[in-house]
């Protein structure tokens, strides 16, 4: 059957990141939805870069602002917003959304689709009291979301696609663009499959990983930039008749899984394979800090974290804030 030729304004229509739109062109034609929304993360988290990441938050409007220029996407996305605001609480959320604005630089972002005007100012509220190197990553984790919902709705546009190979698309309630964006929603509520001897068995209703289950980035808090070129390692603990306590300091347990370096966004490269179930168990980080800043009180700093057998299908991201006499570090997402 004849398929849709994707164009960058298609893109951008789902994402104000001009990277994004030209990265998604190119990776076109896709055979259905599920194809793109793969894509579509691979390309949001691992190739569009911070500048991207604020083009494309400075492309929504406020949440609860009226002007002739907001798309109707966005219109339909805040719907229920509108429906439950009252003068007082539109007047109270404008509020937040400048003072939201005044500490973090961009627009309060967050996935509006059937939220009511409450729930989104507590949510606001909720945030503000962020730091800012973990709101941006909940900024973005929230435009993937919109992209997902965009997404759908750009595919049930279209009248004729490219059935994939195992599955037929009959002309039926189910491609109406409602079914679509609960197909989404499926997608991310979905619980997969406990993996059997011969591996983890992926279904239809589980989406593939686009990236390792364990990511980092490191970030030098003393300049306020990223911090490249530090080296990274990844472990995992492998005597399962004890943990890595504080009493248990056998090196020789530790396995190295992978080793990499950040790179001009302070992420590290791929320290592990793309699988779908991480293994549970004890994990470790360690970061090369003493030869990244060899004027600094750490030498070295690792951290130790725990999958647990109902996290396996779950992503970790582990970042480090540095600096010379101090780190701290958060899960992620």
């Amino acid at each position: 059957m004849e398929q849709r030729a994707w164009t960058e304004q298609d893109f951008l229509s789902c994402c104000g990141s001009k990277r994004f739109a030209k990265e998604m062109v190119s990776s076109s034609p896709f055979p259905d939805l599920d194809h793109a929304l793969q894509t579509a993360r691979l390309i949001w988290f691992n190739k569009v870069d911070v500048h991207g990441w604020l083009e494309a938050f400075a492309a929504h409007p406020a949440i609860g602002a009226s002007s002739p220029s907001i798309s109707q996407w966005s219109k339909e996305e805040q719907s229920a917003a509108a429906a439950t605001a009252t003068d007082s609480a539109l007047r109270e959320l404008v509020e937040w959304n400048e003072r939201y604005r005044e500490k973090f630089g961009f627009v309060f972002l967050i996935c509006a689709s059937g939220r009511g005007t409450p729930e989104i100012l507590a949510e606001l509220k909720k945030r503000y009291l962020n730091r800012p190197i973990v709101e941006f990553e909940i900024a973005a984790q929230e435009e993937m979301k919109v992209i997902e919902l965009r997404l759908a709705k750009l595919f049930a546009s279209v009248s004729r696609t490219i059935p994939s190979a195992s599955t037929e698309l009959p002309s039926s309630p189910s491609n109406k663009p409602a079914a679509r964006i609960g197909m989404i929603n499926a997608h991310l509520s979905a619980v997969p499959k406990e993996s059997t001897p011969e591996g983890p068995q992926i279904t239809g209703s589980v989406v593939p990983r686009t990236r390792p289950p364990i990511t980092t980035h490191v970030l030098d808090v003393a300049r306020g930039s990223p911090a490249s070129g530090m080296e990274v390692h990844l472990e995992m603990w492998k005597n399962a008749q004890n943990n890595p306590a504080f009493t248990n300091r056998d090196s020789t347990n530790w396995v190295t899984i992978g080793t990499s370096h950040t790179n001009t966004d302070g992420r590290s490269g791929p320290l592990m394979s793309i699988v779908n179930y991480i293994t549970p168990g004890f994990y470790r980080i360690s970061f090369d800090t003493g030869n990244y800043a060899p004027s600094g009180f750490f030498p070295y700093v690792s951290i130790v974290f725990e999958v647990k057998e109902n996290q396996k299908s779950e992503h970790f991201h582990v970042p480090l804030l540095h600096s010379p006499f101090s780190f701290t570090t958060y899960r992620g997402s």
